[in-house]
């Protein structure tokens, strides 16, 4: 899995002789971990350019945190593809959403016209990345259930 998710490319020969596996066996295995949905894609991973465009860590808080109130929030979260990542969060804030926009005057918009028209926010706290110092995590599945 490590070396799937540095190189989804890999070619199956390599992958095989990397883990230790025949070329057939390692298919197979990569057969089943797809259909399992343990593999559940593979994704671009496009370069960002080098200026322009700010990434925003948000936290938000509910003013409940009943079924009710987390479900509709989730629902709502979906519908926006600005918010390219959502995680409900142990801790001071309910959700850790992640966005990107053009500008930092394009996420005032995203603030104003999306975060804080979600059902159910109490709090928004946001702070833009100055820059990435590391990631290894592409593609994680932005739109899963």
């Amino acid at each position: 899995m490590r070396l799937l998710r540095r190189n989804a490319r890999i070619p199956n020969s390599q992958l095989a002789a990397e883990v230790g596996l025949s070329p057939s066996a390692c298919l197979r295995r990569v057969g089943n971990l797809e259909a399992s949905g343990v593999i559940r894609g593979y994704t671009a991973i496009v370069a960002a350019p080098e200026e322009g465009g700010v990434i925003a860590i948000v936290r938000i808080s509910l003013e409940r945190q009943t079924e009710a109130y987390l479900n509709r929030f989730e629902e709502a979260v979906r519908q926006h593809p600005e918010i390219e990542e959502c995680f409900l969060m142990t801790g001071d804030a309910d959700y850790l959403l992640r966005a990107s926009a053009a500008s930092a005057a394009a996420y005032e918009g995203i603030h104003k016209n999306i975060l804080s028209r979600l059902p159910g926010v109490a709090r928004i706290h946001s702070s833009l990345a100055m820059r990435s110092v590391l990631s290894h995590l592409p593609g994680r599945g932005r739109r899963g259930a």
